[in-house]
């Protein structure tokens, strides 16, 4: 399950949602796989000029090499852009989970 964060000053006027949308459709659109994206968006209240940060983690698979990040990372920034509207400094980036990386759903116990 990928994940995406998305870090930003707070003078940056964007609709994260459907920022993290784009970039859950962007994921499945390159590996249909891939499944929900879990999506977070940070806001920071003190910062020194206008700006994102866009880092998004996916489990490591033989088909996700160099290339399909390339293709993904691509097609991601475009995706993002396509819903800004004023000037920022930009950043991505695509990191691959290690093999102690641990993911699943917890579900509590009824009673």
């Amino acid at each position: 399950m990928p994940h995406a964060d998305l870090k930003y000053s707070s003078d940056l006027d964007f609709d994260a949602q459907e920022v993290l949308r784009a970039i859950e459709a962007t994921i499945n659109a390159h590996d249909s796989g891939a499944g929900v994206c879990k999506g977070r968006a940070y806001p920071a209240a003190v910062f020194h000029h206008t700006h994102l940060l866009v880092e998004v983690s996916l489990l490591t698979k033989p088909h996700r090499d160099a290339a399909f990040t390339r293709a993904l990372r691509d097609d991601l920034e475009a995706a993002v852009k396509a819903h800004l509207r004023q000037r920022c400094y930009f950043s991505m980036a695509i990191h691959y989970s290690d093999d102690f990386y641990l993911t699943n759903v917890f579900e509590p116990s009824a009673g």
